[in-house]
């Protein structure tokens, strides 16, 4: 009998791949519903994009919205180029767990690279952005102003992925703001009176964090809070949403009134009753996704489950870093989801330095941001200036091309940003 030939080694890693990518996923059903009123809400729906260009077994969704004002310019803009950056922003040939992890880093610099290339244009619209990436039963949200994305487990139990910009809302980024050199507020009549939610001065903009808004100040960053989990492998439900929902719903009336309804009717059912409840005072939009066991092609109709502070918090299980690479083979509790990363820091420094291994995945000699590749010695080291002597030195990387550094410098309070102050009041233009 003729000996066996050998399988070459090429061969026998490509069908342990092709086997690792035949991974049960989840089926998606998605829809949406909008009332305008500016004309300044946009969506972004695909499902399928590929990590491999060509590989169907590579695919991965997004579904991201987009809440304008003072015009849709930068909504328009970011809808547009937003993912393109995202994805340059990832190195190439690496494996699913490997891309995985290296997402919220490239969302960090998608993000920037976006506002500054929108600055560049001169436009002084802005727009808030929930941008939401499913790969498998892994779902990465990013997120920057009051655009807020909800998730339900099949099981009933409810948690917000993205985090709420609102200055009303968030001690810590009126502190970072006015560290900065900006000023936050209430609008003044000329007397001891003050109308509104708190603003930030110039321009009268009520969020912290933004992509556009170069009237405003770079104070106003566009550095996004980024969480990632993975789901139970029951599914369960995202109603992504812009602020003419929230203003008018509670998460619970806005779960409550999507119950027993498929993905698309649930999102003008959401929207129909933020209408009525307030008034069409400002686009009001939504998004549904259903993130569904294969097979399961039924929207979930969870069973009713009381909501409160502690309940939202036991429905997450941390991931330690150790464990990270074996997260495949371990069990969960069917209404248990896997907190995989979150960080909402604003300082760009922090997001950019990732740990090891993940920073290995990145060049080195090429701008953290923008992806300009630059020659040794012409990049400026995320660690010039830090207070972390001993620990990191200035010619360590990651690195910054020149502008992509005035950037970071100016969102920092480093030097004058790109606002517009007037001597006698503030100039009012962006006021949302």
């Amino acid at each position: 009998m003729a000996a066996k030939s050998r399988m070459p080694l090429a061969l026998l890693l490509k069908q342990e791949l092709s086997s690792e990518r035949r991974m049960e996923k989840p089926d998606i059903l998605h829809g949406q519903a909008s009332q305008s009123k500016k004309g300044e809400d946009f969506t972004l729906s695909m499902t399928e994009c590929q990590r491999v260009p060509g590989d169907d077994a590579s695919t991965f969704s997004v579904f991201a919205l987009f809440d304008g004002h003072n015009g849709s310019a930068a909504a328009i803009y970011t809808k547009d180029n937003l993912l393109e950056n995202v994805l340059s922003a990832i190195p190439s040939n690496l494996s699913r767990d490997e891309w995985i992890a290296a997402l919220p880093r490239a969302l960090v610099a998608g993000f920037v690279k976006t506002d500054k290339d929108f600055q560049d244009k001169a436009h002084t619209s802005g727009t808030t952005v929930t941008f939401v990436i499913i790969d498998g039963w892994v779902v990465t949200v990013a997120s920057v102003g009051d655009s807020l994305c909800l998730f339900e487990s099949a099981e009933g139990s409810s948690y917000f992925l993205s985090a709420d910009h609102r200055l009303e809302a968030n001690e810590e980024e009126v502190k970072r703001i006015t560290a900065s050199g900006g000023e936050v507020g209430r609008i003044n009549t000329g007397g001891v009176t003050e109308l509104g939610p708190l603003r930030c001065w110039p321009g009268g903009l009520c969020l912290s964090r933004s992509i556009g808004d170069m009237d405003v100040g770079e104070y106003i960053v566009p550095i996004p809070h980024v969480k990632q989990v993975k789901l139970p492998k029951a599914g369960g439900r995202l109603i992504i949403s812009s602020d003419g929902v929230w203003d008018a719903l509670t998460s619970e009336k806005a779960l409550r009134f999507s119950h027993g309804l498929s993905a698309e009717a649930a999102a003008a059912r959401i929207v129909k009753e933020a209408v009525q409840i307030r008034g069409l005072r400002d686009d009001t939009t939504c998004i549904v996704v259903d993130i569904l066991s294969p097979g399961k092609l039924a929207s979930p109709v969870p069973p009713p489950k009381k909501t409160g502070k502690g309940m939202f918090k036991s429905i997450f299980r941390k991931r330690s870093f150790e464990s990270s690479s074996n997260s495949g083979t371990r069990h969960f509790e069917p209404d248990v989801l896997e907190e995989m990363f979150e960080d909402g820091s604003a300082v760009l420094a922090q997001r950019l330095n990732m740990e090891y291994p993940i920073c290995n995945m990145f060049k080195l000699f090429m701008c953290a941001v923008c992806q300009l590749e630059m020659k040794p010695g012409e990049g400026i080291s995320l660690h010039v200036g830090s207070s972390q002597t001993g620990r990191v030195h200035p010619w360590d990387g990651p690195f910054l091309c020149r502008t992509c550094q005035a950037k970071r410098e100016a969102m920092e309070g480093k030097r004058p940003s790109r606002g517009i102050w007037h001597s006698q009041g503030y100039h009012q233009t962006s006021m949302i």
